[in-house]
Parts: C-alpha cells; sequence; structure tokens
C-alpha cells in the first residue's frame, strides 16, 4: 500500500476543458477501482474554497468484490512555503497540470497532455512559451514516469525533450457514453433551432484559436452551398481576432453562429443536432471531442494530423487542416454521401466504445504501483 498525491488544481476550474476534464475524470475514476492505495487529492490554497464543487469521491466504476480494498482519500493544501511537510506524508506525486510541484517528492510522475508550449510557436504569446515551456521541462526532468494520452506525444517527447521511452507510458484518455440518443426527427427539430429549417449544421467545439484552425474552418464554410451553417462552441483564445475580422470582411453573419463557452450539460444536443462534426485542429495531444462526438452518432471531419488519426482510427474522414478547399469537399461528402455517412456513424459509435475513463484509471493505477514497488 502506498500514498499517492494528486495536484487537482484545474480540477475546480469555473469552464472545465483540456487538463480539467482529464483530471476530474481521472479522479473520479480512481475512486471506482480496488486498490489498497490512499490518495491525497491537493489543492491549491487560492482554489480550495471551489473544491466543493467538484470532489466528493463516492460513486464507484466497478462491482468490489466482497472484501476487496477500496482506496481512501483525502484532501490536502498544496502551498509553497507554507505545506512543506506534504513530501513526507506521500509516497509519490502525479502532477496533471504538466508542470512540477513547488516541493520535491521520493517519486514523482506527470501526465503530459501536450507539448504546445515548446513547440507551438505560433499558437500562444512569447511569455507563455518562455514560462510554461520551462515548467514543462522540469516536471518532465523530475518524472520518474511520463504518462502521454498518445503515441504522438510520446513521439514529441523524445524528439524535442530527449525523453527516454522506458519512462513514457501511453494511456489514452475516455469519453463518456451517452445512457441515450436522440431520434432522427428530434435530431432534426434541434438543428432547425439552431440553424434555421432546410439547413446543415456542422459543428465546431474548443477555443477560437489559431492552434485550433479555427480560421479555416470558417474559410471552408465560406465555400460550401449557402444552406450550409457553422456553430462554434467556445471560448476566445490567441488569434481569435482574425477569425472574427474574416467573418465581418466576407460577409459571414448569417452563416457562423459563435456560442461562446458551451457548458458540458448543452453539449448532447449541440452534437446530437450536428450534420456533421468538424475538428481541423493543427496540433492536438488527444482530441477528446472526436471521440465525444462519435458517441453521439456524429459523422467526423478531422484534420490528418499530430494524434487525430491515432485517436479516430478508420471512424473520420481526413483532411489537410491548411487546405480550405480540401476540408470543404470532404465536409460536403460528409454530409450528403449516404453510404459514407452511415459507415462513419457506426465505425464511431464503435471506436467511442473502446475508450472509457476505468481503462484509463486501471493504466494509471499500474503505473502508481510501477513507481512505488521499483528499486
Amino acid at each position: 500500500m502506498g500514498t499517492i498525491a494528486i495536484d487537482a488544481t484545474y480540477t475546480v476550474d469555473p469552464q472545465p476543458h483540456g487538463i480539467a476534464v482529464y483530471s476530474r475524470h481521472l479522479i473520479e475514476s480512481l475512486a471506482g477501482l480496488e486498490t489498497p492505495h490512499r490518495f491525497l487529492i491537493c489543492y491549491r490554497l487560492s482554489r480550495l474554497r471551489r473544491r466543493a464543487a467538484f470532489l466528493r469521491p463516492q460513486a464507484r466504476t466497478v462491482t468490489p468484490r466482497p472484501g476487496a480494498p477500496s482506496p481512501t482519500f483525502s484532501v490536502r493544501i498544496m502551498q509553497e512555503h507554507l505545506t512543506f511537510w506534504l513530501p513526507w506524508q506521500a509516497d509519490a506525486f502525479h502532477s496533471l497540470a504538466q508542470r512540477p510541484p513547488a516541493f520535491r517528492f521520493q517519486k514523482e510522475i506527470v501526465t503530459v497532455l501536450d507539448i504546445f508550449a515548446i513547440t507551438g510557436r505560433d499558437y500562444s504569446t512569447a511569455d507563455f512559451q518562455q514560462r510554461f515551456s520551462a515548467l514543462l521541462r522540469e516536471a518532465i526532468r523530475r518524472a520518474t514516469r511520463i504518462i502521454t494520452l498518445s503515441q504522438y506525444t510520446a513521439d514529441q517527447l523524445a524528439r524535442h525533450c530527449g525523453v527516454e521511452p522506458e519512462r513514457v507510458r501511453v494511456i489514452p484518455a475516455g469519453v463518456d457514453l451517452p445512457e441515450g440518443l436522440l431520434g432522427s426527427q428530434e435530431r432534426q427539430r434541434e438543428r432547425e433551432q439552431l440553424v434555421g429549417a432546410g439547413n446543415e449544421m456542422v459543428l465546431a467545439v474548443g477555443a477560437i484559436q489559431t492552434r485550433k484552425n479555427t480560421l479555416n474552418a470558417v474559410r471552408a464554410v465560406a465555400i460550401l452551398p449557402a444552406n450550409y451553417k457553422l456553430v462554434l462552441a467556445g471560448g476566445s483564445g490567441y488569434g481569435s481576432e482574425a477569425v472574427y475580422d474574416f467573418i465581418r470582411s466576407a460577409g459571414l453573419g448569417s452563416r457562423v453562429k459563435v456560442l461562446g463557452y458551451v457548458a458540458a450539460e448543452r453539449l448532447p444536443i449541440l452534437y446530437q443536432a450536428a450534420s456533421l462534426f468538424l475538428f481541423p485542429s493543427l496540433e492536438e495531444g488527444f482530441g477528446l471531442p472526436v471521440l465525444e462526438a462519435m458517441s453521439y452518432g456524429v459523422p467526423v471531419v478531422a484534420s490528418a494530423t499530430s494524434s487525430l488519426p491515432e485517436v479516430g482510427g478508420d471512424a473520420a474522414l481526413y483532411v489537410d487542416p491548411r487546405d480550405p478547399r480540401d476540408i470543404a469537399e470532404k465536409t460536403q461528402r460528409g454530409v450528403e454521401d449516404v453510404g459514407l455517412r452511415t459507415g462513419l456513424t457506426q465505425r464511431g459509435l464503435d471506436r467511442a466504445r473502446q475508450f472509457t475513463w476505468q481503462r484509463t484509471a486501471e493504466e494509471t493505477l499500474k503505473v502508481y504501483d510501477e513507481v512505488l514497488f521499483e528499486h
């Protein structure tokens, strides 16, 4: 039995995405496994008051065997200069925030969702790159094990950071499968409410930013027939000004609907209302929205770059993300080619079922055991 401290900093984000979604699901799923380990859920002092909005692990994802050990959880403050005793309370520390803990622990594990801070010169400000690339490199240097969500990110770590493959474990994220899906008529009604009768709804989920390639998604819609409407579900990020400028200059205000940040509770309706899900991102460490769309029975068009073919497998139609015409042509095919659409939808449903948060937690637990028991 060991004690593992976990950085829960991002679980309390009011608008969870990326790291926050991963952190929440991993911790909740660990709570449902059989293990004698103890877990210290660590919050920075500034976020401690918000923890009630998230973590009180209770639900089990598996049926326990009689007498099987259940994990125990307790909350800790993790604050530099204040809680200097924390490393003596834990055998290992798992960073979910792509940064090292303020204190040195006996053994450290870090989940690296992506390394855009190191490789993505066009995706953020120079200050952001300098600060977060330094934190990421330090976390990697100190880690006994590094968890990535894709082989793509593992390869990027080897290429750009010189990380030895034997320190890396690839553990994909999971997706919550819906309990029920809307029928075709219900989907049509929801679509008409969003984009009007007789129109096709192309949905993009994620921040409006350079890395997500939102500008080329909008350019593609400008090429498509007028009944194709693009719905953008995501807040404004780095490079969003160029997207808004193009919408105005190209007169696309009636064809592009900007919803801003959309709460997770509303996303199921948006996915099911969509004629097609478009994810032309330039760089992704995993690309969870692809699996989310598939789980709701929506055909997916995604970039043929980074981790996306690894995640989507044969269940998506892939495009050159830098070619708006290719994006437009594949989008139209995905909507209007009935045979292709049916095949993508069925393969997508099958694909999504392969990715579970329980598996993510089980594989992560194996990493904890490796670290705790190796000499």
